[in-house]
């Protein structure tokens, strides 16, 4: 089903019940504000107020997805989507769920031979004083503590000294019962957006982020002034467009669609970069990085928002599409 302005009844699902509510609540609000502004039939769709089968009782034809974090970019919010038969925006089901789980999608980047930090997986029964001694000698310190299935740096730690490494853990318990241990990148952070599909991606122009003593978490993201984001990067031309030759790469490798935003560490030491992660639900907020990158490249907010939008599809039109 194509995008038809005038027969179309867009919602904007935002808010929802992850730790990421209160940044999806503005990214969603962006994003209603754009498509009005370009004579689109848009409504706010809270599903954390709002049953899901509502979406049929309103005629809703698309569904732009401003929800972040689990319940929203995991892969069951396009599942729902899939059985309504209501065309969404970004990823399909597969790619929502495995970019979702950062322990999976490292899996497939090192399969197909892309740079990322050296990670340990721990399972519940795994996170035990005994089992821990060894994670500092595997991965160096200071290392990184994680909640796999989280986004917007909530749970992260940055453990320094052997003996922060249990306080860490239970910090990243409290958003997941497993955790995620990874080497410890030291140097610059960037992220690089992309767009389209498989053949057809392409990257938008790196952003680098200057964060106070490094300190890009939750709070610096969203709710203050303290961090410098850098657009056009001032990288050398070299490294911005093997970041972004890496970025597409690792969007196609976990067969992301519509759009995406790979972060990256920049190694000091030699300049080899290291992917971290994909968002396949990036931030639409006034302190985004997707947009401020599209602006770069010449696409103003609400013209980004309407593209993203038209490529709205199901993961079964595509199979349809190849029979």
């Amino acid at each position: 089903m194509g995008f038809d302005k005038r027969k179309a009844r867009v919602a904007v699902l935002m808010g929802g019940h992850s730790a990421e509510r209160e940044v999806s609540l503005m990214s969603g609000n962006g994003v209603l504000q754009a498509l009005l502004s370009k004579g689109i039939d848009a409504v706010a769709f809270d599903p954390a107020q709002t049953p899901w089968l509502a979406l049929r009782e309103q005629g809703i034809t698309h569904a732009f997805i401003a929800l972040h974090g689990r319940h929203g970019e995991d892969g069951t919010v396009q599942g729902a989507l899939e059985l309504m038969g209501i065309p969404y925006t970004g990823s399909g089901v597969m790619a929502s769920a495995i970019a979702m789980d950062k322990h999976m999608t490292k899996r497939i980047w090192l399969a197909e031979g892309l740079s990322t930090p050296a990670s340990i997986w721990l399972t519940p029964a795994q996170q035990t004083p005994q089992a821990l001694t060894a994670i500092p000698q595997q991965l160096g310190l200071p290392l990184i503590v994680k909640p796999p299935h989280e986004g917007s740096s909530i749970g992260v730690s940055k453990v320094s000294h052997s003996d922060q490494l249990l306080a860490a853990i239970a910090v990243a318990k409290q958003s997941d019962p497993y955790v995620m241990c990874e080497a410890f990148i030291q140097g610059e952070e960037v992220t690089c957006p992309v767009l389209g599909e498989a053949d057809n991606a392409f990257a938008l122009p790196v952003v680098r982020i200057a964060a106070p003593d490094g300190a890009y978490d939750y709070q610096n993201k969203y709710f203050t002034d303290a961090v410098a984001y850098h657009c056009p990067s001032g990288l050398p031309k070299e490294e911005e467009q093997a970041i972004q030759a890496m970025s597409v790469a690792a969007y196609r490798a976990l067969g992301c669609r519509g759009w995406g935003r790979a972060d990256v560490m920049i190694r000091a030491s030699d300049r080899q970069p290291f992917l971290l992660e994909m968002n396949t639900s990036p931030g639409m907020t006034s302190h985004s990085l997707v947009p401020m990158s599209a602006k770069a490249a010449g696409m103003a907010y609400a013209d980004l928002c309407v593209r993203l939008l038209e490529d709205a599809r199901l993961d079964s039109t595509m199979g349809a599409s190849h029979a």
